[in-house]
C-alpha cells in the first residue's frame, strides 16, 4: 500500500435470531394458570356437592365482607363448628376501632354480635312486611301478623282477628291463607342461623272432648302443623329447636282473655348473641 498505511480491521458482530416457531416458555405460564383454574373449579363442584346448605351459607359468611371472620376450631370451620374472632371481615367502623383500641375484649365481642343480630332481625321484619304488601290476597291479613322483639329472640306472630281466623273452630288444620302467610315467613327467615321455637295458643274459651282433648292437645296440634307448614315451605328442620302448646297459659291479651287475638302461633327466631339485660317486650303478651 501506498506510503506503507495499514489495511483497517472490520469486526462483524453476527446476531442469533431463534429459530421460526420457538416462543420460549411463557406457554408454561399460561398452561399452569389454566391447570390451576381447573383445580379450583373442580374443587368448587366437590364442595357443592358434599356440603349441606347450613354449611353453604357458613362458607358464604366466611367471605362475606359484612360478617365477622369465622376461624377452624379442631375440626370445625365452615364445614362444621365455628368461633368467632374479632379480626377479620368486619364493618370498617369495627376495624378501625379494633386498631385504636387494641383487641376486643368479650363483653365488646358480645355487644358487637348481639348488636349485629339485631340488625338482622330488623331487615327480616322489613322483608316480610314488604312480602305481604307485595301479594294482593295476603295484603288483608297484615293486621293478622304481629312482630316484636322479646328477650328470647325476634317473635313473628300470626294472630286471630274477630273476622279472620287462622284455623277453624276446634281443629288443627290451617286454613290456605294461613299456609300461605306462614311460607312467607319461611322465606324471610330461611338464610338466617338462628335456631326456631314455635307456640301454639288458644283462648279461655273452654274445650274439652269426650276423650279429653283439650286446649292443650288443640295448641300443641296447631304448633305443630305450623312446624310441618314451615318445613314445606323449605325451612331446614334441623332449625327447629322446640315445638309446644301453651293453651291458655300466655294470653296476647291478659285482659281480655276470651279475645281472639289470643288465638294464635308464635315462632320465634331465639337469640344467639342476648345482649346484657336481655330485650325489651314489645307488643305486649308473655308468648
Amino acid at each position: 500500500m501506498a506510503g506503507g498505511d495499514k489495511a483497517p480491521i472490520i469486526i462483524k458482530k453476527v446476531k442469533k435470531v431463534a429459530p421460526a416457531g420457538h416462543h420460549g416458555g411463557a406457554w408454561k405460564v399460561a398452561y399452569a394458570d389454566f391447570v390451576t383454574a381447573m383445580m379450583a373449579f373442580f374443587l368448587l363442584l366437590w364442595l357443592l356437592n358434599v356440603t349441606t346448605d347450613e354449611q353453604k351459607r357458613g362458607i358464604a359468611d366466611y367471605f362475606s365482607p359484612a360478617s365477622l371472620a369465622r376461624q377452624t376450631s379442631g375440626s370445625g370451620g365452615v364445614l362444621g363448628g365455628t368461633t368467632l374472632s374479632a379480626e377479620g371481615a368486619m364493618d370498617e367502623e369495627s376495624v378501625t376501632k379494633g386498631h385504636e383500641e387494641g383487641a376486643l375484649d368479650e363483653e365488646q365481642l358480645e355487644d358487637l354480635l348481639a348488636k349485629r343480630e339485631e340488625e338482622q332481625f330488623a331487615a327480616t321484619e322489613e322483608a316480610l312486611r314488604q312480602a305481604i304488601e307485595s301479594v294482593p290476597e295476603l295484603q288483608a291479613l297484615a293486621e293478622n301478623l304481629l312482630i316484636d322483639q322479646t328477650p328470647e329472640g325476634m317473635r313473628i306472630q300470626i294472630v286471630d282477628q274477630a273476622k279472620k281466623s287462622m284455623f277453624p273452630i276446634g281443629r288443627a288444620e290451617m286454613y290456605d291463607h294461613t299456609e300461605k302467610l306462614l311460607s312467607l315467613v319461611a322465606d324471610a327467615i330461611a338464610q338466617l342461623p338462628q335456631k326456631i321455637a314455635i307456640k301454639g295458643h288458644t283462648d279461655a274459651t273452654p274445650y274439652v272432648t269426650d276423650n279429653g282433648y283439650s286446649n292443650w292437645e288443640l295448641s300443641t296440634d296447631r304448633a305443630n302443623s305450623s312446624r310441618r307448614a314451615l318445613v314445606r315451605a323449605g325451612l331446614p328442620s334441623e332449625r327447629i329447636d322446640s315445638v309446644a302448646g301453651r293453651a291458655d297459659q300466655e294470653p296476647l291479651r291478659p285482659d281480655r282473655p276470651f279475645d281472639p287475638q289470643n288465638r294464635r302461633i308464635s315462632v320465634i327466631l331465639l337469640r344467639e348473641n342476648p345482649r346484657s339485660g336481655g330485650a325489651s317486650t314489645a307488643g305486649g303478651g308473655a308468648g
